[in-house]
């Protein structure tokens, strides 16, 4: 249930930003709020105690890459950061989480993110 109350507050912005799309009609917006509920009725098919022991384990990693941070020990934050983006990608919670997440894909507009993943490669956790 705190999942899905999560979820709605965070589609609500979507939501809103389709309302002033143009060219977005309202059976576009209709099927929009059917794929948001397929997407909430997925979501709490996710285990709430997995969901909870990846946030605990997400805040541990955060305090840790902030203390190598602060101690200037910049490369082994940025590889354990790394390492934890990767154990994370590959977690069975977040990739059920993932393809929940993916039944919105065809129905918002295209956005883009053109240069993102060049940012991101040129970014440092410490930065």
């Amino acid at each position: 249930m705190k999942i899905s109350t999560i979820f709605l507050f965070l589609l609500l912005p979507i939501v809103s930003f389709a309302q002033n799309y143009p060219g977005m009609s309202e059976e576009d917006m209709e099927q929009m709020m059917q794929q948001m509920q397929k997407m909430k009725s997925c979501m709490e098919n996710v285990d709430q105690s997995k969901l909870k022991a990846l946030e605990k384990r997400s805040r541990q990693m955060e305090s840790e890459v902030k203390s190598l941070c602060a101690s200037g020990k910049r490369d082994e934050a940025q590889k354990e950061a790394i390492s934890f983006g990767k154990e994370i990608v590959n977690d069975p919670t977040m990739k059920i989480m993932r393809k929940c997440g993916d039944t919105m894909k065809d129905v918002m507009p295209k956005l883009s993110f053109t240069g993102l993943e060049n940012d991101i490669k040129n970014r440092h956790i410490c930065d």
